[in-house]
């Protein structure tokens, strides 16, 4: 049975800590914050990029340095025969491709994923990748199976305001100053490579109850699972725990097949974070796989 290793970067949710707990490496994102560089995680908590980022500074996000990523590798196939590397979404970054490129100097001993999915449901991509891994798959098996996996889950985000959208010049000036007068609250989604508009509300209560209704359709139709048997479901959230706990309740009495320790809530990435701004909620959900 090979020695496997599952590696992910810190856009999946999980801590240095949760990592190291789980026997996971996580690799921790860059930013640049006025031209200064930050390690997520390490050099720069949630409080710290929320302060920096509501302060106007120039946030800029990175892909983790090609040194760092090989470095990591060699040192971790010292001790292990395969890596596992789950990166953020290709569709939201060039760091999954680059990462690709790089495994080719490594004769199949690291299978890079690109399973296209960030946050909460990255997070649990690299849970399946450990369970995987610890029911005997080699590398490369876990790769095609999480792969073949990777359209089934969902999330959509309510935002709290546009401006943060029309600062990295995701919609027009225009656009977010309409938005902001009538007070909208878009929602987006990501389902697969993209983040997309999906719908707008008019409310906080009115965006929360399209991501539920839309949740439920997704289980009814897109999943044939309306009970959510054989689902994930996930809160996510920029900022604002506290709101993101009482949407779970809401989501809870909605989904009454789940108990409250089977819906995780974790904190967005910060680098979906930091082109969407605080205050955001977001409701996701994964097809459980077996291992």
């Amino acid at each position: 049975m090979s020695n496997v290793c599952v590696i992910t970067d810190s856009n999946s949710g999980l801590t240095q800590a949760e990592g190291k707990e789980l026997g996971i490496v996580v690799m921790p994102m860059p930013f640049y914050i006025d031209g200064e560089m930050y390690y997520e995680d390490i050099d720069l908590t949630q409080e710290q990029f929320y302060e920096k980022l509501k302060g106007d500074c120039e946030i800029k996000t990175s892909m983790p340095l090609v040194g760092n990523v090989t470095d990591k590798w060699d040192k971790i196939l010292r001790d292990y025969d395969e890596i596992v590397y789950i990166p953020m979404s290709s569709g939201l970054s060039s760091s999954c491709e680059t990462a690709y490129m790089l495994s080719q100097g490594y004769d199949g001993r690291v299978q890079v994923v690109n399973n296209q999915r960030i946050s909460v449901t990255q997070r649990q991509s690299v849970l399946d990748a450990l369970a995987l891994a610890k029911s005997g798959k080699n590398a490369e098996e876990i790769k095609d199976i999480l792969e073949e996996q990777k359209f089934e889950s969902s999330i959509y985000i309510m935002l709290d305001t546009l401006y943060y959208l029309k600062k990295g010049g995701r919609i027009t000036p225009a656009a977010a100053a309409l938005g902001t007068l009538l007070k909208l609250k878009p929602v987006l989604q990501i389902q697969g490579e993209k983040l997309d508009a999906f719908a707008k509300a008019r409310t906080v209560k009115q965006a929360k109850d399209i991501m539920i209704k839309t949740m439920h359709h997704d289980f009814d139709e897109r999943f044939k699972d309306p009970t959510g048997e054989h689902m994930h479901l996930e809160i996510a959230y920029t900022y604002d725990r506290d709101a993101a706990m009482a949407f779970k309740e809401e989501v809870l009495a909605s989904f009454p097949g789940f108990k409250d320790e089977d819906v995780v809530v974790n904190p967005l990435s910060l680098s979906v974070s930091c082109h969407i701004g605080p205050g955001a909620l977001a409701i996701a959900c994964s097809k459980k796989i077996e291992s």
